[in-house]
């Protein structure tokens, strides 16, 4: 009852939001508009000391990644809170991406982060539909429609402005860790290569602040009566009494080719 005597002043309490999953834009895992009123809710609701990510991440959109780590940023600015990243397993590519819009970024010893670097995978499987006779027909208006088409032998001019376009990803992605992180970053030439540093190889890079965990963390910088609330993404009615639509079985498969990418 103490919190609502007045001129009683509460213990702080710091907002913690859980970024579990791959980054997506197909409505599962994590998303701009599904994390929007989630992360919205954590900045204003009440006053808390900070905002701390909870991030298990292996990437995934890039602009979902940009979106969500721009409203992140927004609101810190706007409230003038302080925010904080963990890492759990990994925080890579997109994920990694996340992390830096918070302030400080710790890492467990075993963490992953970096991954600094974008991709592009795809199937061909032209040669096993002639196995079975069957012939692609596509038709379009406009020489650039169709590109990258699975069903048609690769064409090196297709490939040529893939690449271009995965170079300006790279570049604005590499654009935005320099301008988050500056002077902490090491000079290493492979940072931005792709390459994947584990617990304190990343706080030797720079690409993190420090080995942490969440509670004695802002214990530390709050006292030991610091509060926590949590804020996640709310499940499916569907997925709370354990049913599963083919889509969630799909994403679930993505999700987890996503995480073995780094043996999780």
């Amino acid at each position: 009852m103490k919190r609502y005597i007045p001129f009683i002043k509460s213990p702080p309490f710091v907002a913690v939001v859980r970024l579990q999953g791959a980054i997506s834009n197909s409505g599962r895992g994590l998303d701009n508009p599904s994390l929007a009123p989630v992360i919205e809710k954590a900045f204003r609701k009440g006053k808390p000391a900070a905002v701390a990510l909870e991030i298990n991440c292996p990437g995934g959109s890039p602009v979902q990644s940009s979106l969500i780590a721009a409203r992140i940023r927004r609101l810190a600015d706007e409230k003038k809170t302080p925010v904080f990243a963990f890492v759990e397993d990994v925080a890579a590519s997109g994920g990694y991406w996340l992390a830096c819009a918070a302030d400080e970024v710790f890492v467990d010893t075993c963490s992953m982060t970096g991954s600094i670097g974008v991709i592009s995978a795809g199937f061909g499987a032209h040669e096993a539909i002639a196995n079975y006779g069957v012939e692609r027909r596509v038709h379009t208006a406009g020489k650039s429609k169709s590109m990258m088409d699975p069903f048609k032998p690769e064409k090196p001019a297709d490939v040529k402005k893939l690449k271009s376009w995965l170079d300006d990803l790279h570049a604005t992605f590499i654009a935005y860790v320099k301008a988050r992180r500056g002077s902490k970053l090491s000079d290493n030439p492979d940072l931005f290569t792709g390459e994947v540093y584990i617990g304190q190889r990343g706080v030797d890079e720079g690409l993190v602040d420090g080995i942490g965990h969440l509670a004695p963390v802002m214990k530390q910088r709050f006292g030991d009566k610091v509060r926590f609330r949590h804020y996640g993404q709310r499940k499916s009615m569907l997925s709370r009494f354990g049913a599963q639509m083919a889509g969630d079985a799909v994403g679930s498969i993505e999700e987890r080719a996503a995480f073995a990418r780094f043996g999780l």
